[in-house]
Parts: C-alpha cells; structure tokens; sequence
C-alpha cells in the first residue's frame, strides 16, 4: 500500500542557495510524523512542495498516490495544510470563517455550514463561533485555523510550525487537537523546531539539516544515540557548586549533573545538528 506521503531525491535551489539536498521522507498512514530542523534546514520548503505550493527541481514526491507534479489538482483534494501564518480573517466571526473556506474548497453552501457546524463542536468553538477572531486567544485562533484545514477531511494534513508564538496553555490546546485529528484516521506531517512537541506528539521523527535528512527513528532511539543513564549530584540551596566541582574532578568524577536522567531529545538534535548546517 502507497503511504500518505513518500518523496525521493527532493532537491530545491534559489539561486545559489540549496534548500533541499536529495531529502527522502517516508510518513506511515494513521500517524504523526515530525520533521524536526532550525531555521534554514529546509522544512517549510519541503511542505510547500509536498502541497503542491513550490516546484521541485528534483526528485519525486507521491501524496496520497499522487505524484506532485503531475496530479495537483489530486492532491489538493487529499491534503489539508496549516501554515505558520494563521489563515483566518480577524474581521468575521468563527463560523463565517469555516463557511467562506467551505465555499472557496468547492461544497455547496448548506454542506459548508454543516461542516463548520460539526468542527466548531469539535474543536470546543461553539460558544465563541459568532465572536469576531479578533476577540479569540491564541490558542482559538491556532484551534479555528486547524479547523479551516480539515474542511475536506483530509488524508494527511501539513502543519507547519502550528503553536509558534502561542502561550503553555494553547500549546497544550494545538497538542491535544492533534492527537483528536490522528485518532479520526487523518495522517499528520508535523513541522518543528520544538523539541518537547515532537517528543510528546510524534510516532516517528525525521531530523533534518541544510536540506537532508541527518536522522530518523522514534525519540526514545535518537536519545539512545547519546547513551544511557547518568548519575548526578543535588546540592543543597546555597552550597559552593564550584567548590563541589572541583572536589569532583580531584577524584576522577567528570560530568555530573542533577537527577538520574535520559538523554533529552534537546541533548540530541543539538548532538546532530553539528556541522548540518
């Protein structure tokens, strides 16, 4: 069976600048994908082409069994995508919002208010559906335009750096989402540069540098890449801790830290990234 997404040799240039560097990426269906990079490492460009928004120059990408070049209109279909810019007019209210975006995606006016009826439920907006966005927190809006992006309920739905800017609790809200959205059987391409997101939402995560991938597997298994267990040692408020050190390295003790702790997933793509860039 074809995956959601499957993309094979992707290059990309500007100029001089190389975006993506032969970037292969395989997303299995009914799961959450992380594609986890800094700044410049290519994510949002891979996304763009994988939506059909920017032309590779290389490679091959199948979305849903449709090849990006060839079949676009296809993949439009089967996609949903929620960018790093909140799509959403702060002038209408919630519900005119999903409505007008029903209408532009093709459904017919009373399928476009029923659809937006059911996702304003969904998504916990009912009460605030005839509120301008304007009035909304962070956490609604981001909430709202995912919404906007499963209108077609879509195969596999992109969402590119989705709880940037947004407070503890909407990050909270944006997460839980997610796994409702993976729980209804939508596959979920998940770009970031949050590292305890990708940790606590992915099923598998991709790490990428200057255009390829430099790393794949689940969290647990890029963390071991660093090893196991370390000991430690707390001190008590207000003690010397350039005293404790020093007593330390005169017994031969290097690298302690506090608590007995697992590699961070921080730990790791700072340990992969060296030299990506």
């Amino acid at each position: 069976m074809t995956p959601p997404l499957l993309a094979r040799g992707l290059r990309k240039r500007y100029g001089a600048t190389t975006a993506l560097d032969g970037l292969d990426l395989e997303v299995a269906a009914g799961h959450v994908h992380a594609l986890l990079g800094p700044n410049g490492a290519g994510k949002s460009t891979a996304v763009r082409i994988f939506a059909t928004l920017t032309r590779l120059d290389e490679g091959e990408v199948l979305v849903a069994g449709h090849d990006v070049r060839r079949r676009p209109k296809e993949v439009r279909r089967a996609i949903g995508l929620v960018g790093q810019a909140t799509a959403v007019d702060e002038v209408l209210h919630g519900q005119e919002n999903l409505e007008l975006f029903g209408r532009l995606l093709g459904l017919h006016r009373p399928a476009a208010r029923a659809r937006a009826d059911e996702l304003l439920e969904r998504f916990g907006l009912t009460e605030a559906a005839r509120r301008p966005v304007a009035t909304y927190s962070g956490g609604m809006r981001r909430r709202l335009d995912i919404a906007a992006g499963l209108l077609l309920t879509p195969t596999l739905l992109f969402l590119d750096e989705p709880t940037t800017g947004l407070d503890p609790r909407g990050r909270a809200e944006v997460w839980s989402m997610v796994r409702d959205v993976v729980a209804t059987g939508t596959t979920v391409l998940l770009t970031t540069q949050h590292l305890d997101e990708a940790d606590r939402l992915a099923d598998r995560i991709t790490v990428i540098g200057a255009g390829r991938v430099i790393a794949e597997g689940i969290a647990a298994k890029l963390k071991s890449r660093l090893g196991g267990d370390q000991p430690v040692l707390t001190l008590a408020p207000g003690a010397d801790v350039e005293s404790a050190r020093r007593a330390l390295t005169d017994a031969g003790i290097d690298d302690v830290e506090v608590g007995l702790r697992q590699p961070s997933l921080d730990d790791v793509f700072l340990h992969l990234t060296e030299g990506a860039a």
